[in-house]
């Protein structure tokens, strides 16, 4: 859900008995840059309802879903996703009557194996619920994450992060499993920094994972906690904000996700918040400015960065929520909504300057809010938001009338990267609401069955979608059950479709169309470099993704040669991986940390022929945990 206590911009009064902030209501942006470029062909997806019902015995842990038992029910909400290396996803939801009815029944969590055609309900991350209602010590704002190298035991970690309800906003909740979802750890310390709102969490390497939360009890700052042993302990903590613009914490601010790129360990924390000191007494002033905070160090310090800052001062990016994600290549997306339209802006420099922003959503999506991105390969980008046919110009989408009809939206760029290039746009899903969306948090009094988010990944192995979303409505298909329930407020029949009685989690898997994995190279490089004991250190991955054996690789560094000892030694079959790493850099390199370099990357093939490309590297500070 959104932040328990999302602060608004305009508000003159800061009521601090648990902080329960009023949000901003943000007005129309314009469009700029429209896309023009050529569309990735049409995607087509299926759509089912997940198990995970704490108030019926058997309709939860276990079960698989679609299946014909009817027991994929769920009374879940504001989910996430997320996808392994090896293709798996794994997803997360809270129980909605957690948030809206009083009940707490905690985080639940989903596996699949089959590329998204089927889920399998895992143990729940927080606590086991128990009796007719549930309970769990954490549940809220839910988001998951999974490890990009593998743990000694020969698994992907995975980190279900929750806030705490017992007693609310005390701390963020972490729950770790080491062995595939089949069990998990619970760390009730996640934050380091106490009264916590909003967390967001992602992953590096085999056992690191760093949480991200408004803290309240500082003024709204906006801090990254760090754990290197799997979600044990939690001891490295950074603020977000730097010492150049104090001015985005004193509740100037409205969080965005998390990220991680797993191949230089940079860490990207999203936000939106005035453009300068300036603004701080502009009580007209809304969050107009997109920012990205950027470490090049393992999270121990965050430069900030402005990605866009629209000249009008009333208009909110704070639309739940501005998002970020990186690609293979290290290209960096900023995707963010005005309550009206979609844009995103792009980086090819790790950050530090961006192109845009572009408009992605058209016609009929005439609103579109709560957007998510993932990202593969060099320039492709899927981007999913609640859009509706309906705009007045006028009315913020909490106040939509009943004719307002809400999907789920799905865009696809595979050229992200080159200004002007054009999305596809189609609908993944049917009408999931009718009306308001309320965007004000736990101050809302008007509809708030979506809550705040949900998400798309990306399989790395076939480059298709799955989507993890949140729906209202009374179906009761085979795919997509009524759900029933022993207790609380009542069944999911017809006339209470489009009520938190029907609200549940869904997935729409993909089936066919363009995928980011389209575009096919024989050739994938992931390239650390870092400074590591006060020398240089790179690090090259070398993966053969095509029909051939790679006999030879030449890399040039900023132009100039390296002499380099492959391992294992080439040639490199297809499907295999070569890794080598040097500490000679040649003497015409001048290395600064934080500066960006070239790496041009030359393999010859078996038949003799050349693949050839130029990928930017940023020097930076050791993570120590290579690649």
């Amino acid at each position: 859900m959104k932040p328990f206590l999302e602060p608004s911009r305009k508000a003159t009064t800061i009521l601090l008995s648990i902080l329960m902030l009023t949000s901003t209501a943000a007005i129309v942006g314009t469009a700029v840059h429209p896309a023009n470029a050529a569309s990735p062909s049409t995607p087509t997806f299926t759509n089912y309802e997940l198990a995970g019902n704490p108030f019926r015995h058997g309709f939860s842990v276990g079960v698989t879903c679609p299946n014909g038992a009817g027991t994929c029910q769920n009374t879940e909400g504001e989910p996430a996703i997320r996808a392994d290396p090896a293709g798996n996803f794994y997803g997360s939801s809270e129980n909605v009557f957690c948030v809206i009815g009083g009940l707490c029944g905690g985080t639940f969590a989903w596996k699949s194996t089959d590329n998204g055609n089927h889920f399998t309900t895992l143990p729940l991350p927080d606590s086991v619920s128990s009796g007719s209602v549930g309970f769990s010590p954490a549940g809220g704002d839910t988001d998951i994450a999974v490890a990009p190298a593998l743990n000694t035991n020969g698994f992907y970690n995975i980190y279900v992060a929750s806030l705490a309800t017992t007693p609310p906003l005390a701390n963020v909740y972490v729950s770790t499993s080491h062995d595939g979802g089949a069990s998990f750890i619970l760390n009730p310390t996640g934050a380091t920094i106490p009264v916590d709102d909003r967390e967001w969490i992602a992953a590096d390497g085999a056992n690191k994972v760093c949480v991200s939360y408004h803290a309240y009890a500082t003024t709204n700052n906006l801090f990254v906690t760090c754990s290197y042993d799997g979600g044990a302990t939690y001891a490295q903590v950074a603020n977000a904000f730097d010492a150049n613009h104090p001015w985005h914490a004193a509740y100037q601010n409205e969080i965005g996700n998390l990220a991680i790129d797993p191949t230089n360990h940079l860490i990207y924390q999203s936000f939106s918040s005035i453009a300068n000191a300036g603004e701080l007494s502009c009580l007209s002033c809304s969050t107009h400015a997109v920012w990205i905070a950027v470490s090049i160090d393992g999270g121990l310090s965050f430069t900030d960065y402005a990605v866009y800052i629209n000249p009008n001062m009333s208009i909110g990016y704070g639309h739940q929520f501005v998002n970020v994600s990186v690609d293979q290549a290290g290209n960096v997306y900023l995707v963010y909504t005005d309550d009206h339209n979609m844009y995103y802006s792009f980086s090819t420099t790790f950050g530090q300057t961006w192109s845009g922003p572009y408009q992605i959503s058209k016609t009929p999506s005439n609103t579109a809010i709560m957007p998510w991105s993932t990202a593969l390969g060099n320039g492709a980008l899927d981007v999913v938001w609640y859009g509706t046919s309906y705009y007045d110009g006028v009315n913020t989408p909490d106040n939509y009338p009943m004719k307002a009809a809400w999907q789920v939206y799905f865009a696809q760029n595979l050229a992200a990267t080159t200004p002007g290039s054009k999305f596809s746009q189609n609908t993944a899903s049917g009408i999931i609401h009718y009306g308001g969306v309320c965007e004000a948090g736990v101050t809302c009094t008007g509809n708030r069955d979506l809550l705040d988010d949900f998400g798309i990944a990306a399989s790395p192995t076939t480059g298709s979608a799955a989507i993890i979303y949140t729906n209202d409505q009374y179906l009761n298909t085979a795919a997509e059950p009524a759900t029933t329930r022993t207790s609380g407020s009542g069944v999911c029949t017809q006339s209470v479709s489009n009520s938190v009685d029907c609200s549940h989690t869904d997935i729409a898997v993909q089936t066919g169309g363009s995928t980011l994995l389209t575009t096919q190279h024989h050739v994938k490089a992931g390239i650390n470099f870092e400074q590591v004991n006060q020398a240089p250190s790179l690090t090259i991955q070398i993966s053969n993704t095509g029909a051939q054996a790679i006999t030879s690789l030449s890399i040039q560094l900023a132009g100039q040669p390296l002499t380099l000892s492959w391992n294992p030694s080439l040639p490199t079959q297809p499907g295999q991986t070569t890794t080598t790493t040097t500490t000679n850099i040649p003497l015409g390199v001048v290395l600064r940390v934080g500066s960006i370099y070239q790496v041009t990357i030359t393999a010859t093939l078996s038949d003799g022929s050349t693949d050839s490309q130029t990928l930017n590297a940023i020097y930076t500070l050791g993570a120590g945990i290579g690649l």
